[in-house]
């Protein structure tokens, strides 16, 4: 299992002085987010320690990589509201994350290694819904086990690694 610790990200101390730019920069840290990987689930490609940057509030389509909030242990449910997509600009250090492949997007139909087990039983992807998954899958707690994650509890997407 990956998780992950996010870091709002900062902008250079001379570019703070001048108002207009003050205010860019407000609007970056909510929209971007550094976020270090912990974990084996992505392996090969990212490691531990390797840090992500992360544009908050955009899910991008199959093949894409996303941070998503964690549920809760041994159940498929999280505590508390939404702090991915559902809100934009705050509550995210608190929130454990998962870094995932998007498999399956919303209409598409559910991968078959899974569509026979519990956790996902649906033919196809709910609209408010992904099926994520890890690259290393032996060590990967994905849709595999959990089912499918709500789309409300995404952080953003990987843009790159830093």
């Amino acid at each position: 299992m990956t998780v992950l610790r996010t870091t709002p990200v900062c902008a250079a101390a001379a570019l703070a002085a001048a108002a207009v730019v003050a205010v860019g920069l407000r609007r970056l840290r909510r929209r971007l987010v550094v976020v270090t990987v912990q974990g084996l689930s992505m392996q090969p490609t990212y490691q531990p320690g390797d840090r992500v940057l992360v544009r908050r509030g955009h899910v991008p389509g199959r093949g894409g990589i996303i941070v998503v909030e964690r549920p809760a242990a041994d159940e498929p449910h999280w505590a508390g509201p939404a702090a991915g997509l559902g809100c934009p600009t705050g509550g995210v250090d608190a929130r454990a994350w998962l870094i995932k492949r998007v498999a399956a997007v919303p209409g598409d139909p559910t991968p078959a290694p899974q569509a026979a087990t519990a956790a996902c039983t649906a033919p196809q992807v709910p609209a408010d819904a992904l099926y994520l998954l890890g690259d290393h899958a032996r060590v990967s707690f994905d849709s595999r086990q959990f089912g499918f994650f709500p789309c409300d509890r995404v952080l953003g997407s990987v843009l790159r690694k830093l």
